[in-house]
């Protein structure tokens, strides 16, 4: 998923990512309806077929990208055979079109048709099934919102899809994790799904569980739990290194990378190698630029990342590298003529653990913070879950037996969430943005996002200011840990 756009060839972009039909022409009129279909298609994974969901556009592609003030005027239709829904994530829609089962819009039916009209946030977000199941088969996409300010900058945009794949069934993926454990309690029907490929002859010996021992720890023998299951594949816009998207890029250019971890299970360090790099938006919402070439991404979170390219020919791979593992994803900027060489799927050494002192999301300051407000209410929410059993828990529930967290709309709310299992949890409210405020007791201004990663043994709090009276969704996106429930209600009430 690639698109390219400069002041000098905007004028082409729509023809130039009609012929790549991977997203939307850019071209057409503002009060058109876009047009996304959830339906199957086949991958080539490393030769081998696999037939995946996926969300396509009308031009044979995956996505969305919406102009400057287009209002998101979306027909959704459901050609699967199953029951599914989308959420929009990283948009605050009315709650109505949030896109969650029974909270309180139904699943859309086989053949169903249904309409979503909003004002859609601007930046990098993407879409997916709030099925657990569905979500580990690929039915996401990205769904970019450009700003005013996106058509004035001189640079090429390059969006970076990155998954986990198995070709186990999502439901043998989960019974392969929980140790065929009951899910009971999971709110949304995870039936009839399958990858409806080829499974015969498949080697279990490369599943299982990954540890790493955690510096610092007060108890000593304590691990941390890293990577849950080991996928067959990890994939950048639906290819692996085996056969890399390969990028054409201007000698000197600039270069908008919009990445979007949409991984079932999977945190990465997004490499740019030998080519300086700027963080400038997280989830979408611009933060002050920090500098580096090596920046973590947890699952559901997006990053910006400006680079500036060397001036002259050559081949500059990105890569995703899995957190306490070696493998590795990615795509290859190139200019023209430069040789391209090829890159394994294994790295040399395994990466170390994502933010385990929170040191990223430290440095974190966002360009526009949320007003400085009291806080109205503060609420600690415990976070908890084992490995055997796997059960994964908030305040002490899972998702059918939960205890809702409460506000009222309008009121400056701050959660600190307080991580006291050996695993890290993203953590992503529904129908908000929220600050970063607090880190292990330190007091901070830091970025404004919708996805927080919380590490073992930590607290991270969050300040919010409670939106439209509602159910909202709190979870843990982590899929196993919301398939298991992880996952709670942020009510909110009207004041």
């Amino acid at each position: 998923m690639t698109s390219s756009f400069t002041r000098r060839g905007f004028l082409a972009a729509g023809a130039a990512l009609g012929s790549l039909g991977l997203l939307p022409q850019l071209g057409r009129a503002q009060s058109s309806v876009l047009s996304l279909v959830a339906g199957t298609r086949s991958l080539d994974i490393n030769g081998r077929a696999a037939s995946v969901y996926g969300l396509s556009n009308g031009l044979g592609g995956q996505g969305l990208i919406l102009d400057p003030d287009q209002r998101f005027q979306v027909q959704l239709t459901n050609a699967l055979d199953v029951e599914t829904l989308i959420h929009w994530h990283g948009q605050i829609p009315p709650n109505a079109q949030d896109g969650v089962p029974d909270m309180p819009m139904a699943k859309l039916k086989p053949a169903e048709t249904r309409n979503y009209d909003f004002a859609p946030q601007p930046g990098t977000h993407w879409m997916h099934s709030h099925i657990p199941t569905q979500e580990m088969q690929l039915l996401a996409a990205p769904l970019i919102v450009r700003s005013a300010k996106d058509l004035t900058e001189d640079r090429q945009e390059v969006v970076m899809f990155l998954h986990d794949f198995s070709f186990l069934t999502p439901e043998e993926v989960l019974a392969q994790i929980t140790g065929g454990a009951s899910m009971a309690g999971m709110g949304h029907d995870m039936s009839g799904m399958s990858h409806g490929g080829d499974m015969g002859g498949m080697d279990m010996s490369a599943m299982g569980h990954d540890g790493m021992a955690m510096p610092g720890m007060a108890m000593p023998g304590m691990a941390m739990d890293l990577n849950d299951f080991n996928f067959d594949a990890y994939l950048t816009n639906d290819r692996t290194l085996a056969d890399p998207q390969v990028v054409k890029v201007d000698i000197g250019g600039r270069v908008r990378l919009r990445i979007v971890n949409a991984s079932a299970a999977t945190t990465y360090w997004i490499d740019t190698g030998g080519v300086e790099a700027a963080l400038v938006a997280v989830d979408g919402h611009d933060v002050v630029p920090i500098k580096g070439r090596r920046f973590g991404i947890a699952m559901a979170q997006r990053l910006d990342i400006v680079l500036d390219l060397p001036a002259g020919q050559g081949a500059f791979p990105i890569l995703a590298l899995r957190e306490g593992a070696r493998e590795q994803t990615g795509l290859i900027l190139a200019t023209a003529g430069a040789a391209v060489l090829r890159l394994d799927d294994l790295a040399a050494v395994a990466s170390p653990a994502f933010d385990l002192d929170l040191a990223q999301e430290s440095q974190l300051r966002a360009m526009v913070p949320l007003p400085d407000r009291a806080a109205a209410k503060a609420e600690m929410v415990m976070l908890a879950g084992s490995m055997a059993p796997y059960v994964w828990t908030i305040n002490g529930q899972t998702w059918g037996s939960h205890q809702p967290i409460t506000a009222k709309t309008g009121d400056r709310v701050e959660l600190m969430f307080h991580n006291m299992s050996m695993m890290g949890h993203p953590m992503h409210l529904h129908g908000h943005a929220f600050q970063v405020v607090q880190i292990n007791g330190t007091r901070f201004a830091g970025a404004v996002r919708d996805t927080v990663y919380v590490p073992p043994m930590s607290q991270v709090t969050i300040a919010l200011d409670a939106g439209e009276a509602a159910r909202w969704m709190l979870h843990c996106h982590h899929m196993p840990h919301l398939a298991t429930g992880m996952m709670t209600e942020f009510a909110v009430q009207a004041s």
